[in-house]
């Protein structure tokens, strides 16, 4: 029932910065755990950032000191700030929503997906 519509990739030349958009569905935006992930051709998804409902904020090595996450929950939105990018980072963006009720299941949706491709 949650639907993930991410945007803002495209193409940048290595050193330059783009930011991601995943706007979400839903009136329980402000509860979810947000993440971005990203596939490259012949490796596995892997995590990117996340944000948690309380802030808190998870990074892999290869994006520390270069990306930023954040939310927006007025705007069920969140953001991938991408700076000083390698063509390393050349992959498919995805956004994904964790929830979980309280004794109950988790829920995990997924966006599509955006590419983004750093030129050297």
């Amino acid at each position: 029932q949650v639907q993930l519509v991410e945007s803002g990739g495209g193409l940048v030349q290595a050193g330059g910065s783009l930011r991601l958009s995943c706007a979400a569905s839903g009136s329980t935006f402000s509860i979810y755990t947000m993440g971005w992930y990203r596939q490259a051709p012949g490796n596995q998804r892997e995590l990117v950032a996340s944000i948690s409902s309380g802030g808190n904020t998870n990074y892999a090595d290869s994006v520390k000191g270069r990306f930023a996450i954040a939310r927006d929950n007025a705007k069920n939105t969140v953001y991938l700030q991408m700076n000083s990018l390698k063509p390393e980072d050349t992959a498919v963006y995805y956004c994904k929503a964790l929830t979980r009720i309280r004794d109950g299941p988790t829920y995990r949706y997924w966006g599509q997906g955006t590419q983004v491709t750093v030129s050297s």
